[in-house]
């Protein structure tokens, strides 16, 4: 089978890695890839969002499976482009369709989703340039910290947690008016705050059933101890030490079979991830935010706990077919320890060499995220540049291993967070 990866992160070098355990899997397409992907598929320099460019790859290529990794392409519509078109029929995708894409396209869509299907989240109203006015208002009447989340995709940096009344009225102003996250901020919405430790849970679905994959828990901020700016995420572990059997059985009760039960009932075609942005607050579960593609970081901690084959997995769900495979997780511990340009998430170089990368070994995977290739240099090219993943009996063995190889790899002005795993 002939497989086409949408993406360059390190989430897709990820799915790269498992897919080749398949014996299934035949030639593996990324597009665009990055140094690491190069080394074990074959990198497509095209742009995803030209839907015409892509079917062009796809026919010339036989591709018989398209995974999509980011977010952009799925609220863009590329499954429907794919699904609707007469030529791609015999293609496989997995990935929700444009409406369901919606769940982490809109703030406002995914809260009124989870308000209509009795989903515990966080109270909330939203607000636009309209009815600023009345948001400023608003404000005055909630307590601190206030919650401000840009309605649109941000890249993971569209949420600010504010504990100053006044600076989260100009920050209102700054998102509303002085289009501060672009479009994406257009409209706001502003979320009760709520206390308690966060982590992530993922499930894949055909629309119909579903299975759970791993929990994990990821650091976002860029600085020690949670402080700083939001970035796209600079670490992860999983399994979950803090999530108990009893916790966990809430989250599907309460939140996972609703889900699933509300995509079908709203009529909202989806035939992929669905990754659930969770916070525990006193032992009960209530969700921050959907995406609805794999994370990353957390990708790189979670499939390597699948033993399934991946690949028959990707196959069912986009046939329909998942409730007849079963799947098996590995109690192995992984850790990721994301290495990132100096200046991320702010402005920060491209071009720098890289040195000292190993080799993959038993514990030990590296995952390439903004890295590209020239000659034989492999260099910076992006924000976060790589993950460093190794496997533990506990996190605390995990997390170790990663850091001895982090402190390895070198190029100018790198920079990791020294704390991940610091709360668990």
């Amino acid at each position: 089978m002939n497989i086409l990866i949408i993406g360059s992160g390190a989430r897709e070098h990820a799915f790269c890695w498992k897919l080749k355990e398949s014996n299934k899997a035949k030639d593996i397409f990324v597009a665009p890839g990055n140094s690491g992907t190069a080394k074990i598929a074959s990198n497509l320099s095209i742009d995803v969002l030209n839907f015409k460019a892509l079917k062009n790859s796809i026919l010339n290529l036989s591709i018989n499976l398209v995974i999509v990794g980011p977010e952009i392409p799925l609220i863009e519509g590329i499954v429907d482009f794919i699904n609707s078109d007469i030529e791609l029929t015999s293609v496989l995708v997995v990935g929700p369709s444009k409406a369901g894409a919606m769940l982490e396209g809109s703030k406002d869509f995914s809260k009124e989703f989870m308000f209509n299907h009795n989903i515990p989240t966080a109270k909330y109203k939203s607000f636009n340039c309209d009815n600023l006015d009345k948001g400023l208002a608003y404000l005055d009447t909630i307590p601190p910290p206030y919650v401000l989340k840009a309605d649109g995709p941000a890249a993971g940096k569209g949420v600010l947690i504010i504990d100053n009344l006044k600076d989260a009225k100009n920050e209102l102003i700054n998102m509303l008016k002085n289009n501060k996250f672009g479009a994406s901020g257009h409209n706001v919405v502003i979320e009760e705050f709520l206390d308690g430790i966060e982590l992530s849970c993922f499930v894949l679905t055909d629309g119909k059933s579903y299975k759970i994959l791993p929990y994990a828990k990821d650091y976002k901020r860029i600085g020690e101890g949670d402080k700083g700016l939001n970035t796209g995420g600079m670490g992860a572990v999983s399994p979950v030490p803090f999530a108990s059997k009893e916790f966990l059985s809430k989250v599907e009760e309460r939140i996972i079979k609703p889900t699933i039960e509300g995509l079908k009932l709203d009529n909202l075609p989806y035939k992929g991830f669905v990754f659930i942005g969770l916070i525990m607050v006193n032992n009960e579960p209530y969700v921050i935010e959907y995406n609805v593609r794999m994370g990353d970081p957390e990708t790189q901690v979670v499939l390597p706990r699948v033993k399934t084959d991946f690949l028959e997995l990707m196959i069912s769900t986009a046939k329909g077919s998942l409730s007849e495979c079963d799947m098996e997780i590995i109690e192995e511990t992984y850790s990721n320890i994301v290495m990132v340009a100096g200046g991320y998430p702010e402005n920060y170089e491209k071009g720098n060499v890289i040195t000292g990368i190993p080799e993959d070994t038993e514990n030990t995977i590296i995952f390439h995220a903004g890295t590209k290739s020239i000659n034989n240099d492999v260099l910076t090219n992006g924000g976060r540049v790589l993950s460093i993943v190794s496997k533990g009996q506990d996190h605390n063995e995990a997390i170790s291993k990663s850091y001895k190889v982090v402190e390895k790899i070198n190029y100018k002005d790198k920079n990791y967070r020294k704390d991940i795993g610091f709360d668990l």
